[in-house]
């Protein structure tokens, strides 16, 4: 690989055949639903109200030059060529570009970032820091804090238009695909059955959701290959039979044809042309369940041919009937023969469910991404495979979509509204891609600026027309996905700021551990049973919130542990990287400091499994800590050990897979034992039930100790005896309750903001106990003020 250009741009690994024949065909269901559905409503919307349909037949054949060329340079080139191939780790969207620029220049605002963090093998940079140094751009992003809130305003901007399709494009697939009904009932059937079809359907696809996409995937690629097969068969018999001569219209002559003839109502009606990119930006946005290949190989030999051809066929058909005065007339379903028009419509239905799930799913996605990153007040997600990774489900936001979905088809009641307002929210987070793409060039494949900017003028300037074409139609529907940004603009910008403030406030106001001690002293500190778990988003010192709850209650656990659960800007962290332990303050204090690094695409694991690895990687530090002090008296001064990933900063370890880690193991006990006291037995091995509850099956947890020193050994059984001992009492798990107000002087903005709008989605959002899967017998909260 040419470290100069960077991993984005080097060769990749290629695939067997046969596996990525199989990725393109199951990418069918999952990446392409919502773009193969497009034809359903793109002439429809176009030909809504701005232009007509004449017997010259300039307009139709401008708009299908328009189609074609657009498919062709944002889907094709942007997207296929260029844009894929700007992965995080093989993961994609908008936080992946945006993890990317963060992790090669120190732009992000997040406070608690550590050096440690850049060890790990999904962060590490593709080309020397020397390299990455003579960036002035870099420099310059890293100067200015604007520019860093600017540059974080605009991947937020993305992210809520995300969510604005997640709610209009289930609403404008199902209702154009019902809409075929008009063709086959009267004006006032079609009037008082579309509107209550179209929302039942809505309402059994979200209330599918909760079983997860897994379960009924098998049947999503079946379902958009045969539509895709259909729409190529009709468009081939179309152009045959109709209008052989209508290849024609895709030299790019006619787009100027078009504009010069329509002039100001074709610029308008370019709002609904853009509806033929809708979903393109789903193939990079899913880039981490497929390949690249397979994406490439699905989108170039089956999904933009058949697109092409759907669009040519209607071409051909509506350059032969001039006489559809009826802008309902125009869509899809009136160049479908009458004899197959039934089985079309129920295949349309079925392909727009499919590109409807597609654009929920990512919903909860990037949901779950911007919760990571702070900057979505906490939601409960749900883990709805256990073998396929990313496959998750939000309840709450599951539902609210619903509701804004019934209310556009309800409030809505035709496509002209609902594609000017889909359209403006696809454009907006292509433009976001575009400018963090230019971004990526010169920052991560260290291309010249001249090369960033030609891409950001040539593609951001196509978009850039269509933008404009779309945010002229506010009063006629782009007010939608408009007002909903800024509705999650304002929230998620509120949420992330008074984190931040509050992650100051902790760190201004945290106390060491030697005041601790001494006010241990003075107070008669009691160390009650157990391990205590103390929920801290610090990565150094005493939280506040602890300090102020020994003061007033001078008694903690046995064992003490500090958790700061942290995300860092890489889609994974690897298991074997997950936890970073230390001590706090003396060994016999039996004090410890654990941080928790999960990426923003991870999903936190539950409660059981999290305190069973996290007594397993005490213990293992326990053990590594010894063997490290035992080689440091030898004057060995070693701090990496054969292959184990055992690394020093600031006191903090990396327990990773090595063959120390070996030495600890878990072992199921079927003999009913339900409490064994902690002792050490001849072959040198320490157990102790995992579980304090009497119950006919427990686990035991057994930290072998190799032979040693009798000092070093002898140290190491206590502190292993007591920590068994402790779980075997049970685990507490200490959080923070806090509450914020403003400082006395503040303006009306700031008390509004944070004051009135924080405590308001702090008080109806799930509390960290629901997100970090805290089971209520063991939670203990500890209430906190925080004046900002």
């Amino acid at each position: 690989m040419d470290p100069e250009f960077g991993r984005g741009m080097a060769p990749r690994k290629r695939e067997p055949w046969r596996t990525t024949l199989l990725l393109a065909y199951q990418s069918l269901g999952v990446v392409y639903g919502d773009l193969s559905i497009s034809p359903l409503y793109v002439y429809k919307s176009t030909f809504a109200e701005d232009i007509t349909h004449s017997e010259s037949n300039e307009e139709i054949f401008g708009v299908l030059s328009f189609v074609f060329w657009t498919l062709t340079l944002i889907p094709l080139i942007k997207y296929v060529s260029i844009v894929l191939r700007a992965d995080d780790n093989g993961e994609g969207g908008t936080f992946a570009l945006y993890s990317l620029i963060c992790r090669h220049a120190n732009v992000s605002l997040l406070p608690n970032r550590q050096v440690a963090d850049e060890e790990l093998s999904t962060y590490k940079l593709e080309y020397p820091p020397e390299v990455a140094n003579r960036s002035r751009i870099k420099e310059w992003l890293e100067k200015h804090k604007t520019l860093q809130t600017a540059l974080l305003i605009m991947v937020m901007i993305g992210t809520c238009m995300v969510i604005g399709d997640g709610v209009l494009t289930p609403a404008i697939s199902v209702f154009s695909a019902v809409s075929g009904l008009e063709l086959s009932l009267s004006r006032d059937q079609h009037e008082y059955a579309v509107i209550p079809i179209t929302c039942v359907i809505l309402v059994f696809l979200f209330a599918l959701q909760h079983y997860g996409t897994h379960r009924v995937g098998f049947l999503f690629a079946p379902i958009v290959l045969a539509w895709l097969i259909c729409m190529s068969m009709l468009g081939l018999y179309n152009i045959i039979h109709w209008n052989p001569q209508v290849y024609r219209a895709l030299n790019p002559y006619y787009m100027l044809k078009f504009l010069r003839k329509t002039k100001k109502s074709g610029w308008m009606s370019l709002g609904g042309i853009l509806l033929c990119m809708t979903g393109s930006e789903a193939m990079f946005a899913d880039l981490g369940h497929f390949s690249y290949s397979a994406i490439q190989l699905a989108f170039t030999t089956l999904v933009y041919p058949a697109l092409i051809l759907g669009y040519m066929g209607q071409a051909a058909y509506l350059s032969k009937h001039h006489t559809l005065n009826s802008t309902y007339q125009i869509g899809y379903y009136i160049s479908v023969p009458e004899s197959v028009r039934w089985p079309v419509l129920v295949l349309a239905i079925l392909a727009s469910v499919v590109g409807s799930q597609a654009i929920i799913s990512g919903t909860f996605s990037i949901i779950n991404q911007s919760q990571s990153l702070s900057c979505f007040p906490r939601v409960k997600v749900v883990h709805t495979s256990e073998n396929i990774h990313g496959q998750i489900y939000i309840p709450e936001i599951n539902w609210l979509l619903m509701v804004l979905c019934i209310a556009v088809t309800v409030g809505f009641r035709d496509t002209k509204h609902m594609g000017n307002a889909s359209g403006l929210a696809v454009i907006t987070v292509m433009l976001v891609t575009t400018c963090l793409t230019s971004l990526v060039i010169m920052l991560c494949w260290h291309r010249s600026p001249a090369l960033a900017l030609v891409f950001f003028l040539f593609f951001g300037s196509i978009e850039a027309l269509y933008f404009s074409a779309s945010l002229i139609k506010f009063r006629e529907g782009a007010w939608l996905p408009i007002m909903l940004a800024l509705i999650l603009m304002a929230v998620m910008f509120i949420w992330h700021h008074t984190t931040i403030k509050k992650y100051e406030f902790d760190l201004h106001n945290k106390v060491t551990l030697e005041w601790l001690l001494a006010l241990g002293d003075k107070l008669g500190m009691v160390r009650v049973p157990g391990i205590g778990l103390v929920y801290t988003d610090l990565t150094s010192g005493v939280p506040a919130n602890f300090s102020r709850f020994v003061t007033n209650l001078p008694a903690f656990h046995r064992v003490l542990v500090f958790v700061c659960v942290k995300s860092v800007p890489v889609p994974h962290v690897l298991p074997a990287e997950r936890y970073l332990v230390g001590r706090v303050g003396p060994a016999g204090h039996r004090s410890y400091r654990c941080i928790v690094r999960y990426g923003y695409r991870d999903v936190h694991q539950d409660v059981d499994s999290f305190e069973a690895e996290l007594v397993e990687s005490l213990a293992t530090f326990i053990k590594l800590d010894a063997l490290y002090h035992r080689c440091s008296d030898a004057g060995s001064g070693s701090e990496q050990l054969d292959d184990g990933r055992y690394e020093r900063e600031n006191a903090l370890t990396v327990i990773g897979t090595n063959p120390l880690r070996r030495c600890l193991s878990y072992e199921a006990s079927h003999d009913g034992v339900s409490s064994v006291d902690a002792a050490r037995s001849p072959n040198g091995i320490v157990e102790v039930p995992a579980a304090a509850a009497a119950a006919p099956v427990t686990k035991k947890v057994r930290f072998v100790v190799e032979a040693a020193s009798p000092e070093v050994e002898k140290g190491v059984v206590e502190e292993l005896q007591e920590l068994c001992e402790a779980r075997e009492a049970g685990t507490a798990f200490i959080l923070g309750h806090s509450h914020v107000q403003t400082k006395p002087g503040s303006s009306l903005l700031k008390k509004l903001a944070v004051g009135v709008g924080y405590n308001f989605l702090r008080r109806n959002c799930r509390g960290p106990d629901v997100v970090l899967r805290v089971p209520p017998a063991s939670l203990l909260e500890v209430g906190m003020v925080y004046v900002l």
